[in-house]
């Protein structure tokens, strides 16, 4: 692996409150060729991409990954979640997100609790997703087959075949967008790339080279 630029700080929102918490990674030379924006389940923060390797795998592949903190999590404790959780966030919390950490258009990776700030962002302001890699979200029941439709966004579903509970509730639902494939890891549960991060980091490589 070559060098590979690791940081962290805050961001503060446009919105203003207490500032959110996050971890970057970026190549060790040249330009980044995607940006990429990780969130994380409700057990969970940034630092699971950390220990997992999941952020420096991202900046060795010539992407600059972020993995922040969200609201009344991990470093983020003092943010004040602007939803509560289980129902969707405004699709605007991420755009700000993105604006103050200046990403452009990224690939937003989304895991369980996480689904309630991504989906209504993928759903309001595709144009700044590039991708979209959710994995057992929240909240796919919040929306209708017509919305999910209308979203031209490329998307891997990801799941673990043991998550007999989001992971196919989500699944079912977010099928109908419309430009999808699915990785489905044998013996995984919920929060499968933890079960098997040499297998999640193979597809997350082998899908992003197709964008």
């Amino acid at each position: 692996m070559s060098a590979v630029k690791m940081s962290e700080g805050h961001v503060t929102l446009a919105s203003g409150g207490p500032p959110l918490f996050y971890r970057q990674a970026e190549p060790g030379q040249g330009s980044a060729r995607l940006a990429v924006l990780l969130l994380h389940g409700i057990r969970f923060s940034s630092e699971n991409w950390l220990n997992i390797r999941t952020l420096e795998t991202l900046a060795d592949a010539s992407c600059r990954a972020v993995a922040i903190d969200l609201p009344g999590f991990g470093n983020s404790k003092d943010a004040i979640a602007p939803a509560p959780v289980g129902e969707p966030a405004p699709g605007n919390f991420l755009k700000q997100v993105s604006e103050a950490l200046q990403l452009g258009p990224a690939v937003v990776i989304s895991p369980s609790l996480s689904g309630m700030y991504s989906l209504p962002f993928l759903l309001q302001h595709s144009e700044l997703l590039k991708a979209y890699i959710p994995v057992a979200p929240i909240c796919t029941d919040k929306f209708t087959a017509e919305q999910y439709g209308s979203v031209q966004t490329p998307t891997l579903i990801v799941y673990g075949d043991q998550d007999t509970q989001l992971g196919k509730v989500s699944l079912n639902n977010l099928t109908k967008l419309a430009n999808h494939k699915v990785v489905v890891m044998k013996g995984a549960g919920h929060a499968c790339y933890l079960d098997n991060p040499a297998e999640w980091h193979r597809a997350l490589l082998e899908f992003l080279g197709t964008l």
